[in-house]
């Protein structure tokens, strides 16, 4: 039978009996191995698996586990009182709720001979809330306003005719005319510029509560001197055209909707209608309403 099988095995493959010889022993094993090993992890699969050592040793870890205090069961304490910001420690500013970071710029601001005269003064300050300033207001030992020189000496008042304030054009602003904005410094003034260059201009002034930063009293103040022309046309985005970087940087659109849209264009052609839009998921009637001054068909 095995001399049969040898012969076989050579005429079939073209082998010498020594090749014969090894393949006849390899087979059964090669054979062994692909069903075996499967019928192996199968049956194992279906052992029950005990985890109780496993638990104990996760219990013993738990056990030797430093306790953590949960911070938000110990709310800072905030106490408000009578201050002087020319002469108040960080310990004082802590109490009366100050940020560290805030405490420690007036800190280095007075280390600088620097000085607050008046109570807005501290509105200067980079990162002061306009919210948490109107809180301490009442306690800081300072004029609400700077005393004249020579209180005494009165000066002749002239009756000057009152006439409107003069307002700009949001949309044609430079950093020169917004920094002149009390609240709005260079910084402040250059991110402004550039959200309205990547949006493609202002077409509400509510537009500017989207700009980061930005206090809700100082946008108060920027309503008061700037406006939107009604005829402005934003700059717009050839929808049909456009890539998915260009549609990417855009404010309102973003990365995942520009490759949505790169996509819906590449599946079933150009938009015929703007309304087309919507047909994508990400685009519900809120978004599409908000995005559309900014989007164009063709150029």
């Amino acid at each position: 039978m095995i001399n049969r099988l040898r012969s076989w095995t050579r005429a079939f493959f073209g082998i010498s009996t020594r090749e014969a010889n090894g393949l006849i022993i390899l087979l059964p094993m090669l054979l062994v191995s692909v069903f075996i090993i499967p019928a192996y992890h199968q049956w194992q699969s279906k052992q029950p698996i005990d985890f109780s050592e496993n638990q104990r040793k996760l219990d013993s870890l738990l056990a030797h586990w430093p306790e953590k205090k949960d911070s938000l069961q110990t709310p800072k304490r905030i106490t408000r009182f009578a201050f002087d910001p020319n002469t108040a420690s960080l310990a004082q500013f802590d109490s009366l709720g100050f940020p560290e970071f805030l405490a420690q710029r007036i800190h280095n601001y007075r280390s600088k001979n620097g000085k607050f005269k008046v109570k807005t003064d501290l509105l200067k300050l980079y990162g002061m809330d306009t919210a948490f300033y109107n809180q301490v207001a009442p306690y800081i030992l300072l004029p609400d306003q700077q005393v004249a020189a020579n209180p005494k000496k009165e000066t002749p008042k002239t009756v000057v005719a009152e006439s409107k304030p003069e307002k700009f054009d949001l949309n044609l602003a430079d950093s020169t005319q917004l920094t002149k904005i009390y609240g709005i410094g260079a910084k402040l003034s250059a991110r402004i510029i550039n959200y309205r260059n990547r949006l493609g201009g202002f077409i509400s002034i509510t537009q500017l509560q989207e700009v980061y930063g930005l206090d809700s009293t100082v946008i108060n103040r920027l309503e008061k001197k700037y406006f939107i022309d009604t005829a402005f046309q934003p700059k717009r985005i050839i929808l049909n055209q456009a890539s998915e970087k260009e549609l990417g940087s855009h404010p309102y659109i973003k990365y995942p909707l520009a490759k949505a849209i790169t996509t819906y264009r590449f599946q079933h052609g150009n938009f015929n209608a703007l309304e087309d839009v919507k047909k994508i998921a990400l685009v519900d009637e809120t978004f599409y309403t908000k995005i559309l001054p900014y989007l164009s068909l063709n150029p």
